[in-house]
């Protein structure tokens, strides 16, 4: 089967519930489209030997995510946004940055009822490499996380897939969308795409950063 390759750049930006299924969808879309897989939670593992989810913690994370997310549509190669952005100002702000980069932002909307998301959230099975990195949650936190959670509007590039709905049936609709915008194609050469590799990002004011753990492949 073809790879899937983008005619210009593409942010993806995933939203949902902790337990919608946004990481194991993004891991199977970016191996079938050629595309950065940047997850923020195994980007944490990575940095922190013992995660905290402080706001020092969080900034870092987010900083590398930012970074590598421009550097990587600067030089031409698409990114799935791997982290719930939850937020309009969040989104809104990766949006900016992607347009200065010339590239398409798109917002994937998992919806699935809460209940369901959260018996998924606290019934992960660590051994799979898509639950490997995530967080853990009590009731109380994952509620006041949804509470605050701000839907996507009719101002915003979205399109809505069922968390319950089997991965071809969502990556079918997410690739309607990206043709809809006229940014993907299907071909059987890759040679043109910019893969990207190893990369060393740690800046040097990193606080906790484990400088033994600093480097991330992102495939």
């Amino acid at each position: 089967m073809a790879k899937i390759y983008s005619t210009k750049p593409f942010l993806l930006l995933l939203y949902g519930y902790p337990g919608a299924g946004k990481t194991y969808f993004a891991r199977q879309f970016c191996e079938n489209v050629h595309a950065a897989h940047l997850q923020s939670d195994r980007i944490r593992s990575e940095l922190f030997t013992k995660a905290l989810f402080d706001k020092q913690e969080n900034a870092i994370v987010n900083q590398l995510m930012n970074y590598m997310s421009e550097e990587f549509l600067s030089a031409g190669l698409s990114v799935v946004y791997d982290v719930n952005a939850a937020r309009s100002g969040q989104r809104r702000v990766l949006a900016d940055m992607a347009a200065r980069c010339h590239a398409q932002t798109l917002v994937v909307w998992f919806q699935m009822d809460p209940d369901t998301a959260f018996d998924r959230s606290i019934g992960r099975d660590r051994r799979r490499s898509d639950d490997k990195y995530a967080a853990e949650w009590d009731r109380t936190t994952y509620e006041t996380l949804t509470e605050r959670m701000q839907n996507p509007t009719r101002n915003e590039n979205y399109v809505v897939v069922s968390g319950k709905h089997l991965f071809p049936t969502q990556q079918s609709a997410v690739l309607s969308k990206l043709r809809s915008l006229g940014i993907v194609s299907t071909d059987d050469s890759s040679s043109r795409v910019v893969k990207p590799g190893m990369v060393n990002l740690i800046p040097n004011n990193a606080g906790r950063v484990n400088l033994s753990r600093r480097n991330i492949f992102i495939r």
